[in-house]
């Protein structure tokens, strides 16, 4: 057992969404946020002066969607597009007009194979298999084929019972430093919490810098820490927001 540092005002807070601050629901659009959540979110991003942002697969329609609107700084589709503390969004140049035919052609899959589902962002396509577990070697077989037929401008993305295609040169690392270079991240001690094959990005860029990654849930992993669960996140976050100030530590089990 180890201890995190008390949590601190200086620090820059970033969460991934599914799997991290809820838990992962058979389809995308069956997620619900609490108010309660939402709440402790929003008082979390006025404490650290604004230095808080999500960073997650989904795009960021999706994720005001969910969190109401909030607009907080968000990185969406794993750093594909991202919304600064400013508000300004940027998103990243790629050829989308090339996912034309794996769109189609995934749109027929989805049709044939009850239990996938697809998850389309506009500038990338997600593949779920969660309640069809047993199509797992199917979907990521057709996203490697359309991958060849597309080209290096685009890349296969594993996760938790998905396989996406999305724009090379993009990750939730990338978008880490990239809000580390502005203000008011910048110059803060990073914090990464995730739960996924897609946060290990995040994860790595957080230990180079000197910061606190937190893994949730079980598996290999670069994070330094752990929590168990989406509950034990919450909990996390409920004594983040009484500590603040307070000098007082914080337990999380440390990786050997």
């Amino acid at each position: 057992m180890g201890r995190l540092p008390a949590p601190r005002v200086d620090w820059a807070y970033f969460f991934d969404i599914d799997g991290t601050l809820v838990d992962i629901a058979p389809t995308p659009g069956e997620v619900r946020l609490e108010e309660e959540l939402l709440d402790l979110i929003r008082r979390l991003h006025v404490a650290t002066g604004g230095a808080l942002a999500l960073i997650s697969g989904r795009s960021i329609a999706d994720i005001d969607s969910i969190f109401h609107g909030a607009r907080l700084p968000v990185a969406g589709q794993h750093g594909v597009e991202r919304r600064d503390s400013e508000q300004r969004i940027s998103r990243h140049e790629s050829p989308f007009e090339k996912l034309a035919a794996p769109r189609a052609r995934l749109i027929e899959a989805v049709a044939r194979y009850p239990g996938l589902v697809l998850e389309d962002k506009e500038l990338s396509l997600a593949l779920h298999y969660r309640r069809a577990p047993a199509l797992a070697s199917f979907a990521h077989r057709l996203m490697r084929t359309m991958l060849a037929e597309i080209g290096p401008d685009y890349t296969i993305q594993p996760g938790k019972r998905i396989v996406e295609l999305k724009p090379s040169g993009k990750d939730k690392g990338q978008a880490v430093t990239e809000f580390m270079a502005e203000m008011p991240f910048k110059g803060r001690t990073p914090v990464f919490i995730g739960d996924d094959a897609t946060d290990e990005y995040g994860f790595a860029v957080v230990n180079s810098l000197g910061g606190h990654s937190i893994k949730v849930g079980g598996g290999r992993s670069a994070a330094r820490w752990r929590l168990p669960n989406v509950e034990a996140v919450r909990s996390w976050l409920e004594r983040c927001e009484e500590q603040l100030g307070q000098g007082a530590q914080v337990v999380l089990v440390k990786e050997s």
